[in-house]
């Protein structure tokens, strides 16, 4: 496998990117710096900056079979689009070999987890309103959070001439909260925050239902793993 495939899928990097860190001599194979076209073999150690990078590739029998799952911690400044014509989009940020797609969307000036797949089927499970999937937010605003701001906020706001769901909002900073919401509504939080004269400063998803964001650095992506497809998923649409 070239090593800038190898690399990519291991989640670390986008293969473009991969491709910069080889003409940069950031990379290495079995203690060797390589170059563009190197290609690591079965038994190889690659490591990018003297970090090792494992690559993450399900059995051989699995793989024939289940769709592609991804969590990817998505930067600011990323598009969720599937529309390759739109600079930044995040099919060709993820650059996975596969067709992938993002399930849901995540503003252009947010970061944090998303959901990406190319199993078609799965996307109203999750995206339906009536399911009222969790997700949670980490938020931070320009001014000090109040009780008042935190009761309002949880109690539900009129965004887009509609009132928004109760959630579960608490403070976790002098200028910092976390909200979940069952809803999407388009920049329902940054909408939210500004009924009450706040403005979001910076607003990152760490979790969609079941599936956590962990220690994933922003623009890294892996797999999900076998309990988290079965706690997000019915068995019916997995594969």
């Amino acid at each position: 496998m070239r090593v800038n495939k190898y690399i990519s899928e291991a989640g670390l990097c986008s293969r473009r990117e991969a491709d910069e860190l080889l003409v940069a001599g950031r990379v290495t194979i079995n203690e060797e710096v390589v170059a563009m076209g190197a290609k690591a073999l079965d038994g190889d150690v690659v490591r990018v900056d003297g970090e090792i990078v494992i690559a993450r590739t399900l059995a051989p029998e699995s793989a024939k079979n289940r769709g592609v799952y991804i969590a990817l911690n998505k930067p600011v400044g990323v598009t969720c689009t599937t529309d390759q014509t739109v600079d930044g989009n995040i099919v060709d940020f993820v650059d996975h070999p596969q067709r992938i797609f993002p399930i849901g969307r995540l503003d252009k000036d947010s970061e944090g987890l998303i959901l990406l797949t190319s199993n078609g089927d799965i996307v109203n499970e999750i995206l339906r309103s009536e399911n009222r999937h969790e997700k949670e937010y980490l938020v931070a605003v320009n001014k000090a959070v109040t009780d008042e701001f935190i009761r309002g906020m949880a109690k539900g706001v009129r965004v887009h001439n509609q009132m928004t769901d109760p959630c579960r909002v608490r403070k976790i900073a002098k200028f910092g909260f976390s909200i979940v919401l069952t809803q999407g509504l388009n920049r329902q939080i940054r909408l939210m925050a500004a009924a009450f004269g706040y403005r979001v400063t910076q607003l990152r998803r760490v979790r969609i239902i079941n599936v956590k964001l962990g220690h994933l650095k922003p623009g890294q992506w892996r797999n999900l793993t076998e309990a988290e497809l079965k706690g997000l998923l019915p068995e019916r649409t997995r594969w």
